[in-house]
């Protein structure tokens, strides 16, 4: 087949397409599990991949993607399949053609990942990644696509060297997308301006972004690169955050109102091209399709790059159960720099403003940054503070948590939070990769014997451990009853207090303690200040099991530019009303810390 290179390259400039929707998230529900090499699915089951594509076509999309996302031949190797690596490609890209046949004019884009997974690009050199790129382009614009898609890549170095490639052995456009974490960053440390600038002058088609965040960071990462380049943009957001529901198994929750809305919001800010990436379907794509009919005809406009506020970490807790009253705790998240100092400092200054205890909670994505506990025993040998720490199981074998464990506890670290974690999102389908050994419940059982004496096998220590042994509730569940029966699962695992989640409507925590029954242990109240109403809107819609009342939405919107303020009066309003039902509180400051508490606390 001959691809007409110049109407394709008219299409992408003078018109606002429509890409489809995830296909690993429809294979995955259709029963496939994520671990496994979801492009030769294209070879054993040919009727499932024609039946995504014929959902998306008839969604009425303008673009559809082959299943070759991962078909490069040192990934497939990771599978046995290198030596079908062609047979794939080409078998994806006949069914995509098939699909595309029809009335109207579809373009098939060729999927093309990173030709190495993260995990691989350690003991993988360059050159053999060029190779395998090589193959599986060639192969994709040989079977008949009509455009080369590079997508998620997270390092620009592979994302340069995958656009010489392309541009060098085929013909036919090139779209580079980059992928970007919640901190606008790509895994190599680049911001959207310097992945347009590195791309600047790169005869490739478009150049945009897809995967690991939803539709609220996308508009700030594209809002970035539209103020860098001129070449036809390209956004295709994650449906929020997956809940993972089982081994490899992972849920969306995300609705086509919300996503519709920020898709409109990337056509405003220039993105011509839009579509979904993990988690959307061919129901939202549908909608997405029926707003830019609208959109279309309408000259996009272009806005100023703006930022997008980060919501931080879940928060920790603290306390000491003999004590008598209320306990505080103020909860600090490790640098990604790794600067101990900057956290000493302003752990002091927190320590004179009235808490009890300093948490140090779990950074969350791939950033390297010092570990909750060491930098807790930091605090605690440096300043003399009350501290604990949180302790995720997401990558991590029973001996190395046991180590860890028992060295923290020799060191003076006594107090833990349980939590299981989530691995960060790298690109390609969420959460695939780690080590699941156990989860919280299975950590609190670690801890529970080491206190007993003995180790997770059940053999003898030298010596027992004094853990405190804390972990999380959620009281912003939408299954309440799924909550109830893991926070009582805890509890008889041997959790000796717990912290709730982020807080922010005071029946939510009523309904799940009474739910629970009295036979609970203390309850520390996790209150953390949302700094507006953007961010209030990305959690209350893309992060699961956050609920946020339309009543804080709505002050916060009518707030404007007195939002933050606004955030932390409600912050101290709840405060203040949760204080009688729980044993204390866990202070998160999103900005200015010292102000927070002082607010927070009347003090």
């Amino acid at each position: 087949m001959t691809t007409n290179v110049s109407g394709v390259l008219a299409r992408l400039a003078d018109r606002t397409l429509v890409f489809d929707g995830a296909m690993g998230t429809m294979l995955h529900a259709a029963g496939n599990s994520l671990d496994q090499a979801l492009p030769a699915i294209s070879l054993s089951d040919p009727g499932l991949v024609r039946a995504v594509h014929d959902s998306y076509v008839d969604a009425g999309v303008d673009i559809i993607q082959t299943n070759t996302f991962g078909a490069s031949r040192l990934r497939l190797a990771e599978y046995g399949l290198a030596d079908r690596t062609e047979e794939i490609n080409r078998s994806a890209v006949r069914i995509a053609r098939d699909a595309a046949r029809g009335g109207r004019p579809i373009l098939v884009a060729g999927s093309v990942s990173p030709a190495v997974s993260v995990q691989q690009r350690r003991r993988v050199d360059a050159e053999a990644r060029i190779e395998a790129l090589k193959e599986q382009i060639t192969t994709l614009a040989d079977a008949g696509v009509d455009l080369v898609l590079l997508e998620t890549f997270g390092y620009l170095d592979e994302l340069l060297e995958a656009v010489e490639v392309a541009v060098d052995v085929v013909s036919i456009p090139v779209i580079a997308q980059a992928t970007f974490g919640h901190d606008a960053r790509t895994l190599s440390g680049h911001t959207p301006r310097e992945v347009a600038q590195a791309l600047a002058g790169a005869p490739i088609a478009a150049i945009g972004t897809n995967c690991t965040i939803g539709p609220q960071r996308m508009l700030a990462v594209v809002r970035e690169l539209r103020a860098h380049t001129d070449l036809p943009l390209t956004g295709q957001p994650n449906a929020g955050l997956p809940r993972r529901t089982g081994p490899a198994r992972f849920e969306y929750d995300i609705d086509s109102e919300y996503l519709v809305r920020y898709v409109r919001q990337l056509l405003d800010a220039g993105a011509n091209v839009v579509g979904g990436c993990c988690g959307t379907t061919p129901t939202q794509l549908a909608a997405v399709v029926e707003m830019v009919t609208d959109h279309r005809g309408h000259t996009a406009k272009r806005l100023a790059a703006a930022s997008v506020r980060e919501p931080a970490t879940s928060p920790a807790a603290t306390l000491s159960f003999s004590d008598p009253g209320p306990l505080v705790a103020v909860e600090l998240t490790p640098e990604i720099s790794g600067d101990i100092d900057s956290s000493v400092d302003l752990a002091a200054q927190l320590a004179n403003s009235g808490p009890d205890l300093v948490s140090v909670g779990a950074g969350s994505g791939p950033r390297a940054r010092i570990s909750p506990a060491d930098l807790a025993l930091n605090l605690h040998q440096r300043l003399g503070l009350e501290v604990m720490a949180t302790v995720t199981t997401w990558d991590r074998t029973i001996m190395a948590l046991q180590a860890d464990l028992l060295g923290a506890h020799a060191l003076g670290l006594h107090r833990i939070i349980c939590e299981t974690g989530s691995p960060p999102l790298l690109g390609d389908y969420p959460h695939v990769d780690g080590v699941w050994d156990v989860d919280a419940i299975g950590l609190i059982e670690l801890l529970t014997g080491l206190n007993e004496g003995t180790d997770f096998y059940g053999l003898q220590l030298p010596t027992k451990t004094t853990f405190e042994i804390g972990t999380r509730i959620n009281p912003g569940s939408s299954d309440v009853t799924q909550a109830v029966a893991r926070t009582r699962d805890k509890i008889a695992a041997g959790a000796q207090f717990l912290i709730t989640r982020p807080l922010y409507d005071l029946t939510d925590l009523e309904r799940l303690l009474d739910a629970i029954g009295n036979d609970i242990p203390p309850v520390l109240a996790a209150v953390r200040p949302l700094t507006g109403f953007e961010e209030a809107e990305y959690l209350a819609h893309e992060v699961p099991d956050i609920h946020i009342p339309d009543a804080v939405l709505d002050a916060l919107e009518r707030a404007g530019a007195e939002a933050p303020e606004a955030g932390l009066e409600l912050a101290a309003e709840l405060a203040a009303a949760v204080k009688p039902l729980v044993k204390g509180l866990v202070i998160t400051p999103t900005r200015d810390p010292v102000h927070t508490v002082h607010r927070i606390l009347g003090t």
